[in-house]
């Protein structure tokens, strides 16, 4: 564990929260000191959920470490057992509280109560949030599930779904209407959506439906070996990887009956005249290990775009991403640190970012378009609308969401290239205002009025070693495409910094673009 201003996972209780807060009749006893209740805000306020997240938090104080915090958790559970009424409850430690080795687990089975109490063992200083989720579910269905008759009609269980989860309430809905359109019901979507009542019957089922291996994976593979259910592997992100999909879930249920495509029309868009200027972006691709995956095979073969870099941040699934890495010719960035994802970025020059909320600001810092692909995401990312990632209809949302960000870039860089008309000049007022009064000329820098004194020669750097642009080599930068000019501007002043050049002039810029075009 250590100290970051942002992370792209919280540690394994805000995983299990993920599970408690998608499921119904289950409540989640928390043994954790007051600081720790901030995580509600991530459901209330960033997933706008119009109700709090079913956890108990035993809230204990530093004046309580010197007495018996175990009573308080005694207490808190019984107390939520007795308010909330849940088919069952799981309990644990959150990160703090792990220090004071109160053990819920343990002590929850000597309450008696007449409901499953699930006790969770979630390593917070060696794993995190994803692993909480996985573990959580695993557990859950390990008490619950059990072998059952299966239903007469084919029938199958959606896995991984969760709280918090990057569009998983559209990504069911969607996958749902296919399977539907196969002549396949869903017997139990599971954890979000589900209630203890439904787990015990996953047993069912034909066959399972993994959507998210980070939440999920453990679950399935244990209903595999239990419960004798197969599972999907291939994760229907994109046109190719959900006709793969439907293909395996035929080859499952043994049918030919395959879902309508006809309002599938992200390949034809892809292709069309007006979007051939995609083919051959260079992208970098970092998150989640199944979305970059999944994203990685539609930037390339779905959208005709090169893939300049990629990673993830989950180390569960490193060796997948290597492997792709290996697929794409790239060396992989298997890291939590976005530090050390925004110099990976800063060093392939993208001209578009697919990652997460992260690298949505390390885009803005960077003045590179970025399409949030994965989790974390803010709340934008939660929209009113339908918006799944997969599925026909995800496949279409993709489309529009990397293409959004591009077409913007190319407005943006047309409106420099015209930067000197008299319309779209930097001194013009805007258009749509009526006329075009002029703006207030800045003025000239204090370096160049001293230069043009003769105070200090033409070349000479600055104190303090900073390099200064003049006003016209500021404007021919300018008409650089956006999404190669801040690859230019680092080119440049390193060749200037090389040369002891202080102030860069035009002259300066095309020298060192004849350095590096070498």
């Amino acid at each position: 564990m250590k100290l970051s201003v942002w992370t792209y996972e919280g540690p394994p209780h805000v995983g299990a929260m993920r599970v408690a807060t998608g499921m119904t009749g289950l409540h989640f006893v928390l043994h954790a000191p007051q600081g720790d209740t901030y995580a509600d805000l991530l459901f209330t306020m960033i997933e706008r959920r119009d109700h709090r997240p079913p956890v108990t938090y035993t809230t204990f104080q530093a004046r309580d470490l010197g007495s018996d915090t175990a009573n308080l958790f005694r207490t808190a559970c019984l107390d939520a057992v007795e308010r909330f009424d849940p088919q069952a409850i799981i309990v644990g430690s959150s990160c703090t509280a792990e220090l004071i080795q109160d053990d819920p687990g343990g002590m929850s089975e000597t309450m008696g109560l007449a409901i499953p109490a699930i006790p969770l063992e979630l390593p917070s200083y060696q794993r995190k949030e994803n692993f909480g989720a996985d573990e959580t579910f695993l557990q859950i269905v390990r008490a619950l599930a059990e072998p059952m008759e299966r239903s007469e009609a084919i029938s199958c269980n959606i896995l991984g779904p969760t709280a918090l989860g990057f569009r998983h309430r559209d990504d069911v809905a969607e996958i749902t209407g296919l399977l539907r359109e196969m002549g396949i019901a869903v017997n139990v979507a599971a954890p979000m959506g589900s209630s203890p009542a439904d787990i015990r019957r996953l047993g069912a089922a034909h066959f399972n439906v993994l959507l998210y291996p980070e939440t999920a994976e453990s679950a399935a593979r244990w209903c595999e070996k239990t419960l004798g259910q197969p599972y999907t592997k291939p994760i229907p992100i994109g046109a190719g990887a959900t006709r793969d999909f439907i293909g395996e879930v035929q080859a499952l249920a043994g049918t030919d009956a395959a879902p309508d495509a006809t309002r599938l029309r992200q390949p034809w868009w892809a292709a069309s005249v007006d979007s051939t200027y995609l083919t051959g972006k260079r992208v970098f691709l970092f998150g989640d290990a199944t979305h970059v995956k999944a994203a990685a095979r539609v930037a390339r073969d779905e959208m005709g775009f090169e893939v300049v870099g990629l990673g993830c941040y989950n180390r569960e699934f490193a060796r997948d991403i290597r492997a792709l890495g290996k697929e794409f010719g790239l060396t992989p960035l298997i890291s939590d640190d976005y530090l050390e994802v925004e110099t990976a970025i800063a060093e392939a020059a993208p001209e578009m970012i697919l990652g997460t909320q992260m690298e949505r600001h390390i885009g803005k810092r960077l003045g590179i378009p970025c399409a949030v692909i994965s989790a974390p995401v803010h709340v934008q990312d939660f929209p009113a609308r339908y918006s799944p990632q997969m599925g026909f209809e995800g496949a279409n949302v993709l489309f529009d969401t990397w293409v959004h960000p591009l077409v913007m870039g190319l407005e943006e860089h047309l409106l420099a290239m015209f930067r000197e008309d008299f319309e779209f000049n930097d001194a013009a007022g805007p258009s749509h205002h009526g006329g075009h009064s002029p703006r207030p000329q800045d003025e000239a820098p204090a370096v160049e009025a001293a230069a043009e004194e003769g105070s200090m020669p033409s070349e000479a750097a600055p104190t303090g070693g900073e390099v200064i642009w003049l006003d016209d080599a500021e404007r021919e930068l300018r008409k650089i495409p956006f999404f190669v000019r801040g690859k230019a501007r680092r080119n440049t002043e390193a060749f200037a910094a090389s040369r002891g050049i202080g102030r860069i002039s035009i002259d300066t810029l095309y020298e060192a673009k004849a350095h590096y075009a070498r």
